[in-house]
């Protein structure tokens, strides 16, 4: 068995060769236990039936082709998907009922995520791959993974992840418009890749609307609680504010978040520091964009959605009186899509908060603008057309 600590190695066979490589997987996904080679005489049905069997392909044949066959195995999980949904609303199944319902979905994902990263790509130690009509990726590798080690192992990984590697890479050189940091082309985040990107805007704008408490008045001191991409403290630093703190605990976020606020000329007014939630000093202004379902993150982009047991926001919460400066505020901006899916209650939260000694001092709230809370074929979109992204105003009771 493999030690936690080790490099994951991933194994396969070529007539009485044996072959072995480095595994590298950021969605956490398990070494495959049986690889075979494949190249352009695989069919698409029969490199879809061996997907759902466990069988991990390795390619060897032109680049291209592995696109346009992972494209092939795209519309077969979606049709197949589609087919059981007919079936159980013909069969009286598919009325199943929030927690559980959603339970079903991760698992429909989770399976979805398996069989679309069956087909695996070789690189070179240099990260170069060895097969026709490849692209360069190196400097898309380099970010994600590191320096390439001229010495090193091959390495494997899904073509899925790999192309999530290069999308990262042109997202953070494009950066992503938010309105809320003024008129382009000045008003660019730039997500590095693993930290969640600010595409949710109507958060953002809540921290933009939102009256500032009286006590920012003296200081102008505020903190930005696991801070990701620093878009929330660069807003913060449009509002005039000068003395802000932004921490996270992942060294991919402090990067980007360092990064964005030099680029953004915030550098006088934001300092960001390495710290679990809240740094030693207190402030006037406290703001925590939490994750919003309670549930186990598989991987850790999902970090940025999926918070066990609630443990990042209780924490928070706990701690949040005891950071504020007198007449300071905390501003939680959570989502009740939990709520919906009956992940969990409002009762609950109002708990949570008059148990860490605080009060709501008032509330904002906003529809979300994102596409899944229009799409009608999204498996959970009559939780998210209810959804509701709120600021809640805090103060110590």
């Amino acid at each position: 068995m493999q030690a936690a600590n080790e490099t994951p190695v991933i194994q396969w066979s070529k007539g009485d060769e044996t072959f072995n490589a480095r595994w590298v997987s950021e969605r956490h996904l398990a070494v495959p236990g049986k690889v075979v080679l494949a190249d352009d005489t695989l069919t698409a049905d029969m490199a879809y039936r061996m997907a759902c069997e466990g069988t991990a392909l390795l390619w060897q044949s032109d680049f291209q082709n592995a696109r346009q066959l992972m494209q092939a195995l795209v519309r077969r999980v979606d049709k197949n998907a589609e087919h059981k949904r007919e079936k159980a609303a013909k069969s009286g199944k598919a009325d199943v009922a929030y927690p559980q319902k959603f339970h079903l979905y991760r698992q429909a994902q989770a399976q979805r995520a398996r069989i679309l990263g069956s087909i695996l790509i070789p690189f070179n130690a240099d990260y170069s791959i060895p097969l026709r009509r490849a692209p360069d990726v190196l400097a898309a590798c380099t970010e994600a993974w590191g320096e390439p080690q001229a010495d090193g192992p091959m390495i494997v990984t899904s073509l899925r992840e790999m192309m999530g590697v290069v999308g990262a890479y042109e997202w953070r050189k494009k950066g992503v418009e938010v309105s809320a940091l003024g008129d382009p082309p000045s008003n660019r985040i730039h997500p590095y890749y693993g930290v969640f990107s600010p595409v949710r805007g109507e958060y953002v704008d809540l921290v933009l609307k939102a009256p500032l408490p009286k006590a920012c008045e003296v200081n102008g001191s505020a903190v930005d609680v696991g801070t990701g991409t620093g878009v929330l403290a660069a807003v913060l630093a449009q509002r005039w504010l000068s003395n802000i703190v932004a921490t996270d605990n992942d060294p991919r976020a402090l990067e980007c978040a360092r990064f964005n606020i030099q680029n953004l000329g915030m550098g006088k007014q934001i300092k960001v520091l390495e710290a679990d939630l809240f740094p030693e000093s207190k402030a006037d202004l406290v703001v925590c964009n939490p994750p919003w379902l309670p549930g186990k993150p598989t991987s850790p982009i999902e970090r940025a959605i999926y918070d066990e047991n609630s443990g990042m926001l209780k924490a928070f919460l706990a701690g949040l009186a005891a950071h504020l400066n007198a007449g300071g505020e905390g501003w939680l901006i959570l989502s009740d899509l939990a709520e919906h899916l009956n992940l969990r209650t409002r009762e609950e939260l109002l708990g949570w908060i008059e148990a860490a000694g605080l009060k709501v001092a008032g509330r904002l709230d906003a529809k979300p603008k994102h596409g899944k809370a229009f799409d009608n074929t999204d498996g959970l979109f009559d939780a998210r057309c209810k959804e509701m992204t709120s600021l809640w105003r805090l103060a110590a009771a």
